[in-house]
């Protein structure tokens, strides 16, 4: 695959998850326990930033690991088959944004933006904290055998996972399979 089509994806992949107001989260805690959820956020300088409360499991989880994968992934409704759906995955380093910080102010006014007069209620609210989460790394896939690594500055670095695609154990699977990707 030739570097133009490899940015293109890439610029897809950026593109994907601006059609999205809220992210997937998965952080564990420091036993290694896992946990799902979900966050509203808004995006400054190639960083995602999430408003959460101590009442979630995972503002615990973030804080004291630093550390989290989140995703972007198409509704079920809108794939074109349920097991090819399109999905944008980072690797992230978490850290708190200090409440008397410039850069706090800064993306709170992103929030309000964002989601309005909800924001009056919640970013007063003591129990809640700014998160600053930042891809390290990423991986897109958008559909059968199209699947990417993102990396280097700003992950519009695109490689292919693997240049063979997916395998069928004969001829008519094979087609099948070539069909859909």
């Amino acid at each position: 695959m030739n570097d133009e089509k490899l940015q293109s994806i890439g610029a897809e992949a950026m593109a994907f998850k601006s059609q999205f107001q809220s992210l997937q989260l998965a952080t564990s805690n420091a036993q290694g326990v896992p946990e799902a959820s979900y966050a509203a956020y808004v995006e400054q300088d190639h960083k995602f930033y999430i408003y959460v409360s101590e009442l979630a499991t995972h503002c615990a989880n973030l804080r004291d690991t630093g550390r989290c994968s989140l995703m972007f992934i198409e509704s079920e409704q809108e794939a074109a088959h349920l097991f090819a759906r399109k999905r944008l995955v980072f690797q992230c380093a978490a850290q708190e944004v200090s409440r008397e910080s410039e850069k706090f102010e800064a993306v709170m006014a992103l929030f309000f933006k964002k989601f309005g007069n909800f924001m009056e209620v919640i970013s007063k609210l003591t129990d809640f904290h700014l998160i600053e989460l930042t891809p390290a790394q990423g991986s897109y896939v958008s559909g059968f055998a199209k699947a990417y690594h993102l990396n280097g500055q700003d992950l519009m670095q695109v490689t292919h996972r693997n240049d063979q695609g997916h395998t069928a154990p004969d001829k008519a699977a094979q087609q099948t399979l070539d069909q859909l990707a």
